[in-house]
């Protein structure tokens, strides 16, 4: 992404000076992620109150996965829905919590999707969660808004980011041409670029895996994880560190901020799953960030981006990261 800025910049003046492979931003785009960037800043503040307002713990609701909702949850899905339903650029929207996607009052032809509050499990224990999004453009625009104009493949995605509320509150973002960071500065409540071109390494030595499940896990999986293991007497000729935070947007950033791979791949106790992430929600949005910051995002067989929908709400196997690393996955799952 050519930035024509410089760092410290804010992100409304961003948006309106960088350029997508030479063209400007167009103002409806501009228009949508403007909207999310300040929901996701005054929802940093609601994650942030917590216990101090009454935020923690369940619902007592579930969703459409029939998992059960944290307050948060709830809370985080109300604001983004409130935050860009009056977007004209907006055509409608999904979410994770809901099991059909919503019309709004715009006329535009922007598809937004978005998990409102990712690792939410973690929010009673005050470990880093995130807000995931990710923008389409509807195929036909003269035409009522259906579930079918969502199921489009990550290719056409025209924008993705996250927010991570942690120590700090991070916003990524790409646009197609790279990857740019912003901070939250909560003095005067903007998002400020941090961080040009976000690369990540080709090469690592850390991985990020829940081993608990490793029994459950295909033959693949478990050779690549166990050469890791092995250290610099195994076949990998290298010692490996092992990180995992059981939250996507916390560990896909760390990937993003250091390199490394991130994996939640299928396993054996869903054999009629092909895995556990949300293609739409989570899957093809980080692919896109990890693409377009030189890495690699697969399922085993195929590039994540290349997955062609057939469910708003479809699972997915996921191995993303360095690209050294997410390839030798995918030779490994070409042998199996």
């Amino acid at each position: 992404m050519t930035n024509t800025t410089n760092l410290n910049s804010h992100f409304k003046h961003y948006l309106k000076t960088a350029s997508i492979k030479g063209a400007s931003i167009p103002d409806g785009l501009q228009e949508l992620l403007l909207a999310v960037a300040h929901t996701c800043a005054g929802l940093s503040h609601e994650v942030a109150q917590g216990a101090l307002i009454g935020l923690l713990g369940s619902a007592g609701t579930g969703n459409v996965q029939g998992e059960v909702q944290q307050k948060l949850d709830v809370i985080a899905n109300d604001l983004l829905i409130e935050g860009v339903q009056g977007c004209q650029s907006l055509a409608g929207l999904a979410s994770e919590e809901m099991e059909l996607p919503m019309a709004v009052q715009g006329t535009g032809d922007y598809l937004l999707l978005f998990d409102p509050l990712d690792g939410s499990s973690n929010i009673d224990v005050n470990v880093s969660i995130g807000t995931i999004f990710s923008i389409l453009k509807k195929q036909d625009p003269t035409k009522p808004m259906q579930t079918s104009d969502f199921l489009l493949s990550g290719r056409h995605q025209v924008a993705a980011g996250y927010v991570v509320y942690g120590p700090q509150t991070s916003l990524a973002l790409t646009l197609g041409d790279g990857v740019v960071m912003f901070t939250l500065d909560r003095t005067i409540g903007e998002f400020v670029l941090t961080r040009h071109a976000v690369e990540i390494a080709s090469a690592t030595k850390e991985f990020a895996i829940n081993m608990s499940n490793m029994r459950h896990w295909s033959s693949p999986v478990r050779r690549y994880v166990e050469e890791c293991l092995a250290g610099v007497s195994g076949a990998r000729e290298k010692d490996f560190n092992m990180r995992w935070i059981a939250s996507m947007v916390a560990d896909v950033h760390r990937v993003l901020s250091r390199g490394g791979v991130f994996m939640y791949p299928w396993d054996q106790r869903e054999p009629h799953k092909p895995g556990k992430l949300r293609l739409m929600y989570e899957a093809n949005p980080m692919s896109f960030l990890v693409e377009q910051a030189g890495g690699a995002a697969t399922n085993g067989d195929q590039l994540i981006m290349d997955l062609i929908p057939t469910d708003l709400h479809e699972r997915v196997s996921v191995m993303l990261g360095s690209k050294e690393e997410v390839e030798r996955l995918q030779h490994y799952h070409s042998q199996a």
